[in-house]
């Protein structure tokens, strides 16, 4: 995803191309099982991965390292794509990447990576699959100067969650402050694919911020979450650099 991105509305800064059609139900589901169940979502929630995902998935603060760095990839692997292409393809790249184990990953040779661009399953891009190699070798070396991805990334909100009220209709940022912070030492260590759009879009899926619209069901439900920070997740102060966003 490009970093100069306009700014897309409601819920999430991902780009959308297959959204079902807009209405006065839109941002809604309705489980046909049921006579009338009509539950408000982001309004980029349309298509069934995408309800699905948006509603278990989305926005929960996220504290293990391999399924940080699995979303990691993925986000950069949505680079000019739809994020339900990826969604589709994701147990696809599970199996291509080792079920994105960074020890693995990161001993690829070119061997492997020749097998990669002939996996139909993925995307078959050289520039993000050498990429996925480079981010393993370099999130190694990241776990071992902080004990782990995940003490180093959320120090970057101080521990918990930044809990924003997005307005339904409201244009949503595709960058802030704090994901250009993210992504600046990101790329001093060594990390591809890791523009401050592909950050923040990184951060609203990780759970770093909730950008569940204000009449969306789950923007409760993850607050809650999020409130006192959760067990484990480090409760470090943010940096300066990064309190802007």
């Amino acid at each position: 995803m490009a970093t100069g991105t306009p700014a897309l509305p409601t819920g999430s800064s991902r780009a959308r191309s297959d959204a079902l059609p807009s209405g006065p139900t839109a941002g809604a589901w309705r489980d046909p099982s049921r006579k009338v169940t009509t539950v408000r979502r982001c309004e980029w929630a349309r298509g069934r991965l995408e309800v699905l995902y948006h509603d278990r998935e989305w926005g929960v603060p996220l504290h293990n390292d391999r399924k940080l760095f699995e979303l990691l990839i993925l986000e950069g692997a949505q680079a000019g794509l739809s994020w339900s292409t990826i969604l589709r393809r994701r147990p696809a790249y599970r199996r291509a990447f080792d079920r994105f184990d960074p020890r693995k990953i990161a001993r690829y040779s070119a061997k492997k990576v020749r097998h990669l661009l002939a996996d139909s399953g993925i995307i078959r891009n050289r520039a993000k699959i050498e990429a996925t190699i480079a981010n393993a070798q370099a999130f190694q070396a990241l776990r071992r100067a902080h004990g782990s991805f995940d003490a180093y990334l959320w120090r970057f909100v101080g521990g918990r969650p930044l809990q924003n009220r997005r307005r339904p209709g409201r244009q949503v940022p595709a960058e802030t402050e704090l994901s250009r912070a993210l992504s600046r030492d990101l790329k001093m260590r060594g990390f591809r694919f890791v523009g401050p759009t592909i950050c923040y879009a990184f951060m609203q899926a990780a759970g770093l911020v909730n950008d569940h619209t204000a009449n969306c069901f789950r923007w409760r439900q993850v607050q809650r979450l999020g409130v006192g920070g959760l067990a484990g997740g480090p409760r470090a102060r943010r940096p300066a650099a990064s309190r802007a966003g």
